[in-house]
């Protein structure tokens, strides 16, 4: 049996041994220690830890360029923070995303890992702080109110184009089938009841154009929403212990480092305690995901029987049904979206309480805000990708079926109005409902239309979008 080294480390609560192994240190330590919550680490979310490296390593060079940080220091910070942005030792982020105390573990959690990197890259072993400290050099000219809000913002834009092209793709998917389906007709229903004809097409177009909303205001709202950052501000706002050059330089750097617009937030002790771009853009997602839940309770709804249900469209089958019947084949991959949804909206909730706990010049929430917002955006992306993949792009018309219900509906009766008139057709309707009979079949019973106007007024094609009405009876 092998037993692990330790070092021993100190801060103000006194001393705890580290495993030697560990690039985190004892803040980090104890934050292990009291946070057993979620059991999601940092580490879960690879884009919330990549920023927090960029976040270091635009304070380091900031601080270098004013001769704050000497150059050896500079360059082992650098060196360790690359590391990090390129996927390196992303499981020394251990601390859960639940914590108390604003993401002051999480940020130390950064420092400690990135202090013993730098320090291992300086010829030093880990826990040598006077080398290289992780207060005074990591963290200088910073405070977790600062550099942790900052990641989170800049965490944010680094998973934005993930979610864009996910969302885009099935977007493509529900578009690309509305294409094949153009010429299917079938009965269109409004509160679960016959309505009116129309195509397979123009239903699966508008599951398309109802997504394509959303992708809009990602676009023009997503990155705007996070490119305003309050790195400078440190503890409240204010930028105290802080060069006054400092925020102008870290900020440019942290843009040119992830590749992102950021700027500085007009108001600084606004900005470190206000968390409303994070309610907004959980909204966003919140609605997205109600529509697409819709959608695809449609999707089950179509293809519901198969013989005893609606049966317009078959889902590609993804797995066995049931454990007592067989043959059974169920709608399991709409039915995990909606679950999706349903967490979504929960998180958003979440996100909710949380932006509105603030108090004064902080919201001590923000780790809670932080797991919502990565966990919601990873989810949504993985349940867009599973949806096209796994069921939009095999599904398939039952064509004949849906022309038999459409021929066979009392909902055709609406196409005949503006011909015979409201109370003729309600007359109609409810004779076929009660006998069984055709509405073609009682119209001509009545002799109330001729043959060639009932064909041509009857005709699906013609039922489908606006006509002029060429001859009233």
């Amino acid at each position: 049996m092998t037993t692990t080294s330790l070092r021993l480390e100190h801060d103000l609560l006194g001393s705890l041994p580290v495993p030697n192994d560990a690039y985190y240190g004892i803040q980090t330590l104890r934050a292990l220690e009291n946070f057993q919550l979620s059991g999601v680490p940092l580490s879960e979310y690879p884009n919330f830890v990549t920023a927090l490296a960029m976040v270091k390593l635009a304070s380091a060079d900031a601080n270098h360029e004013l001769g704050c940080l000497p150059s050896e220091r500079h360059t082992a910070i650098t060196k360790a923070c690359r590391q990090i942005i390129q996927g390196q030792h992303h499981d020394q982020f251990v601390v859960d995303m639940i914590q108390g105390g604003a993401g002051t573990s999480t940020n130390m959690n950064a420092n400690e890992v990135i202090a013993n990197l730098g320090l291992e890259s300086m010829g030093k072993e880990k826990g040598e702080y006077q080398f290289l400290h992780p207060n005074n050099d990591v963290n200088m000219a910073q405070s977790t109110n600062d550099a942790y809000p900052t990641a989170i913002r800049v965490g944010m834009l680094l998973g934005q184009n993930d979610l864009l092209i996910s969302l885009e793709r099935l977007i493509q998917a529900f578009a690309d089938k509305g294409d094949e389906f153009s010429t299917v007709l079938k009965m269109g229903r409004t509160q679960l009841q016959d309505a009116v004809p129309m195509t397979l097409g123009q239903e699966f177009h508008a599951f398309a154009n109802n997504l394509r909303e959303d992708l809009s205001l990602f676009q023009k709202l997503g990155s705007d929403l996070f490119t305003p950052v309050n790195l400078g501000g440190t503890a409240i706002g204010t930028g105290i212990n802080a060069d006054p050059r400092y925020q102008g330089i870290a900020v440019e750097r942290l843009a040119a480092i992830s590749g992102h617009p950021i700027q500085a937030a007009a108001d600084l002790v606004e900005a470190t305690y206000d968390m409303g771009s994070f309610v907004l853009f959980s909204g966003l997602l919140k609605r997205l995901m109600t529509k697409l839940s819709k959608t695809c309770n449609d999707l089950r709804l179509l293809s519901s029987g198969p013989r005893t249900g609606i049966n317009e469209i078959n889902l590609p089958p993804r797995q066995p049904g049931s454990s007592i019947m067989p043959g059974k084949v169920n709608p399991v991959i709409p039915e995990a979206v909606n679950q999706i949804a349903f967490e979504i909206i929960g998180n958003d909730l979440a996100v909710t309480m949380a932006a509105e706990a603030g108090q004064l010049q902080l919201n001590v929430m923000e780790p809670l805000i932080a797991w919502k917002m990565f966990d919601s955006v990873r989810l949504v992306c993985r349940g867009m990708d599973m949806l096209r993949e796994f069921c939009v792009v095999g599904i398939t018309a039952n064509e004949a079926h849906c022309r038999e219900l459409m021929e066979h509906s009392i909902g055709l009766v609406t196409a005949l109005n503006p011909y015979i008139g409201y109370d003729n057709s309600s007359r109609i309707a409810k004779q076929a409902l009660h006998t069984g009979c055709g509405v073609l079949e009682l119209i001509r019973a009545e002799n109330l239309l001729d043959e060639e106007m009932l064909a041509d007024i009857l005709m699906p094609e013609h039922m489908i979008a606006p006509r002029m009405v060429a001859k009233k009876v």
